[in-house]
């Protein structure tokens, strides 16, 4: 795939984005759902060679293709890595799947009840090695934990321009300002979101488009106005802790809005099983997370 067919693959495809991007942090828990305790491995060499089989085996899964599958995000040391004896992105894209990597660095400690994205100095050179290695976006991951004005600002800022500065490296950005859905202002906050959102993407100059990562908003049908949005490609949701069932059914009451799961995705996914238990597994959670993306349901009133 070209460039312009990944984008019209992105904006127009009937699917959804796998979200298979645990960085060394939560690493070991991914690895411990997928059946795999943290004495199986002595180093980190060895464990990141463990979540590499995983996503191999998931990507080279026949149930794992562009049909309903659009994209994959994936780890730095995923994207450098090889699926089959391929670069990881190629072998995406010879499935009909769009590669994506996160580029964020992780999580500053929480101020103005938001959390920052750490500082990236080496980012402009990650995204030259990405978009040398075929991929088409990125993805970077804050957190706001409460409805504070100020330190929501200050995360859709800092996302904007990381996302300026990954438009100049030729690439898609995903901008990613997690809600937690743990919040005791979780309303609020969405709200709040959604006003800073708009700010940023009226400024962004005309012929220029993001893509948003959101969490599922608790009042269906909040972000209409950025799936309408000219500036925006297209917006995912992220599951944020709620189970598969819980958050396909949220989804599915968000018109334009489509999955980028990780743990609703890979949570029924075991390393012991059989290639026939696995693949019936994974395919059981695609086609549940596709409904939920493609098939909307109206909203309870």
């Amino acid at each position: 795939m070209l460039d312009q067919e990944m984008k019209a693959k992105i904006a127009k495809g009937n699917g959804f984005i796998a979200a298979l991007d645990q960085s060394g942090g939560s690493t070991p828990k991914a690895l411990k759902g997928y059946g795999i305790e943290e004495d199986a491995y002595a180093n980190e060499e060895e464990m990141f060679a463990l979540i590499h089989a995983m996503r191999s085996r998931i990507i080279t899964s026949p149930v794992f293709t562009g049909d309903k599958v659009l994209g994959a995000i994936l780890f730095e040391r995923t994207m450098d890595g090889t699926v089959d004896g391929k670069p990881t992105p190629q072998a995406l894209i010879e499935r009909g799947v769009v590669p994506f990597i996160k580029i964020d660095k992780g999580l500053e400690d929480e101020a103005n009840g938001v959390q920052l994205m750490k500082p990236n100095p080496g980012l402009d050179t990650l995204l030259a090695r990405a978009k040398g290695l075929g991929v088409f976006g990125t993805k970077e991951r804050s957190v706001i934990n409460l409805a504070n004005r100020e330190g929501i600002a200050a995360v859709v800022a800092q996302q904007f321009e990381v996302g300026r500065q990954v438009l100049a490296g030729g690439l898609m950005p995903i901008i990613e300002p997690e809600v937690n859905i743990k919040s005791p202002e979780r309303a609020e906050a969405d709200a709040i979101l959604l006003e800073e959102i708009l700010k940023n993407l009226d400024a962004l100059p005309e012929g220029e488009q993001v893509m948003l990562k959101l969490s599922l908003p608790a009042k269906a049908g909040l972000f209409d106005p950025l799936v309408d949005h000219p500036k925006v490609l297209r917006v995912v949701a992220l599951s944020g802790g709620f189970s598969r069932t819980e958050a396909c059914a949220q989804l599915a009451q968000n018109r334009g809005i489509i999955a980028s799961f990780s743990r609703a995705l890979l949570n029924d996914l075991r390393h012991q099983m059989s290639d026939d238990e696995f693949n019936g597994s994974l395919g059981e959670a695609i086609d549940e997370i596709h409904g939920a993306s493609t098939a909307k349901q109206p909203i309870a009133v």
